[in-house]
């Protein structure tokens, strides 16, 4: 069933991406529009309560498609061209192949899956509706569900599993990055394939706080707004595919997290760019009629957030962690004093300036290959590029994007968070990786302009200025294949590490001893875990909740006391999980209940605990 599942979605997949592209998108960028099509599609019926219709239907919509695509065929009406494949087009699809295997066999693990990325997953796929006011089991109300809602309609298909959710998030990063090969002029030209191909597997490093194998958005988001900004470019001389491509993508991020909004502006200028410096027509008029269509297709593109927003402030009667709430940051600020703020920036501060920092690193290296790709080009070459300027706007972007984070630490975060500057690498990063995408991008086109032949119809084995450019050529292309690939591979070799470390924590423990519960339940279940920390941080808890799918686990790791109060603590509780040996709650069970138990899941009773079987 779960091979029939996988096939169904993919072919429901090629539904969607061929249907765009019979009304001309381009080729690499409809895989990502119709995945966020759907994303939308979704959204809209579970607005409505109608989340469970959706999930089966729009995979029956993209087959119906795929039938549709066949009769045109048939009936000689196809408009779609088979370009061929390219060596990036083998490289995309062997990675991406085995990248999916991988995370399809690797345990959730990061302490913000089981407090919501995978917790919202499971509980659409299994409540078949948005969260309301009575589902205490979700805490952060107030997160759109851009990317659960699509991991979730994988999950319906294929079944459920830590693996499944993981896939289902992959095919989104994966198919933003196809896109960026929209920008290609010339794609028979291995250097500037290559050079893509390179790029994606060196962001990898600089997502090395999140990587792949999390449901966490933080490396969605950049992926999605640079596979925004390619097909835009790709669509920049047809002005409706190019306003709805822009709407659609400033739309999902939007509903994917809170901060999406600095991306969304990103995509903003750009649109807003290509309209004053493109005009058609009549110059000034033009100009005025394009930049009214791109404020009219933000403001498209908010309506979906902005039904969000008014959800969740009619849905819950308090405020949601990490809300936009005008009131929520009034009382956060009215908490902290001046010394408390001037802390956290300059925590905040010594951390952006340090070289240690791999964000940092990650900021020098965009400027050094932006300013020498640059110079190459314009003093050796002899060619004019936009290079610079598109380090002036990268930087631009990194100082507004840094200003944001610094802000929502300020304003958002508790103090004792904020002045560790919890998580910061990881936001930093998420920068990092979209502007080096956005370098590598136009780094790419500006090479393709400064290539000797710019006829593509003539360029062959022999259009190249001399023997020794040829050479390097060559030389560089299959230099950027080898480390690209190498790369590539050290990044599912680190995957498969951390999930070989991941076998002795917490939530592979529980599968051990329990199964995993997917009916929503009110079962009080005691977690004993010998790690304080786990316990301390909510570790514990947040996992509990999310396996047992009950928001009453208890996690605790202290159990010094009295006979008496061991057995008043336990009978509190229906269940108590214990995933590892615990000196301290094995000793006070044989005390009290004269039980010897190491490992297990129970049933309280008045005279002991009861092993629940496994299976």
């Amino acid at each position: 069933m779960v091979i029939l599942g996988l096939i169904l979605f993919l072919i429901a997949q090629i539904g969607y991406s061929s249907t765009l592209r019979q009304f001309s998108f381009n080729k690499y960028g409809a895989w990502i529009l119709g995945m966020l099509l759907q994303i939308l599609i979704l959204y809209f019926f579970a607005m409505v309560n109608l989340l469970n219709f959706a999930l089966k239907g729009i995979v029956f919509l993209g087959i119906c498609l795929v039938l549709v695509e066949l009769v045109l065929t048939v009936t000689h009406h196809n408009q779609i061209k088979f370009e061929g494949l390219h060596y990036f087009d083998v490289w995309m699809l062997s990675i991406g192949i085995i990248l999916g295997r991988v995370l399809w066999h690797s345990p959730l693990i990061h302490y913000d899956n089981y407090s919501h990325w995978a917790l919202i997953a499971k509980f659409l796929l299994f409540s078949g509706h948005l969260p309301t006011a009575a589902d205490s089991l979700i805490s952060f109300t107030a997160y759109p569900p851009a990317t659960a809602l699509f991991i979730t309609a994988f999950s319906k298909w294929v079944g459920f599993s830590d693996g499944a959710l993981l896939v289902g998030q992959f095919l989104l990063i994966w198919a933003s990055l196809y896109a960026l090969f929209a920008v290609l002029r010339d794609r028979t030209r291995a250097l500037n394939g290559f050079i893509l191909c390179f790029a994606i597997a060196v962001i990898n490093i600089f997502n090395i706080a999140i990587r792949m194998n999390n449901l966490l958005v933080d490396f969605v988001l950049p992926v999605v707004t640079a596979a925004a900004i390619a097909t835009i470019y790709a669509e920049r001389a047809q002005i409706y595919r190019q306003y709805f491509s822009g709407s659609v993508f400033m739309s999902v991020l939007l509903l994917t997290k809170n901060s999406g909004t600095m991306y969304v502006i990103m995509i903003a200028c750009y649109l807003g760019y290509l309209t004053i410096t493109q005009p058609r027509g009549q110059r000034l008029r033009q100009k005025l009629a394009h930049f009214l269509a791109t404020l009219l297709s933000l403001g498209l593109s908010y309506l979906p957030f902005l039904w969000w927003s008014w959800h969740v402030k009619t849905t819950f009667t308090k405020v949601a962690k990490h809300q936009i709430s005008r009131q929520a940051y009034q009382q956060q600020l009215s908490h902290e004093s001046r010394s408390v703020i001037l802390k956290i920036v300059h925590q905040f501060c010594q951390q952006v300036f340090s070289l240690d920092s791999l964000s940092t690193q990650g900021v020098i290296l965009i400027n050094l290959l932006l300013l020498i790709s640059w110079l190459i080009i314009r003093i050796i070459i002899h060619q004019k590029n936009n290079l610079g300027q598109v380090l002036l706007a990268l930087d631009l972007s990194f100082i507004l994007y840094y200003f944001s984070v610094l802000a929502m630490y300020l304003v958002s975060m508790p103090y004792a968070e904020a002045i560790k500057l919890d998580g910061s690498e990881r936001y930093l990063a998420s920068m990092v990786v979209l502007n080096l995408l956005l370098a590598v991008m136009a780094l790419v086109v500006a090479i393709d302009h400064a290539f000797h032949e710019q006829n593509i119809s003539r360029r062959d084995l022999r259009s190249f200025h001399s023997i020794i450019t040829k050479n390097i050529y060559q030389i560089t292309a299959l230099g950027l294949m080898i480390f690209s690939v190498i790369l590539m591979f050290s990044e599912i070799n680190g995957i498969e590490y951390n999930n070989t470390l991941g076998q002795e924590q917490l939530p592979v423990q529980l599968k051990k001893i329990a199964p995993q519960q997917t009916k929503l339940n009110h079962h009080k279940i005691l977690l004993v875990d010998p790690h304080l920390t786990d316990v301390d941080n909510y570790y514990a808890g947040y996992v509990g909740r999310y396996y047992f799918f009950t928001d009453q686990v208890v996690g605790q790791e202290n159990f010094m006391m009295s006979p008496a109060r061991f057995k008043q603590t336990l009978q509190t509780y229906q269940y108590v999980a214990l995933p590892e040996w615990h000196r301290t709650f094995t000793v006070m069970l044989d005390k009290t209940y004269h039980q010897q138990y190491r490992t297990g899941f129970f049933k309280v009773t008045p005279t002991g605990l009861v092993k629940v079987s496994p299976n």
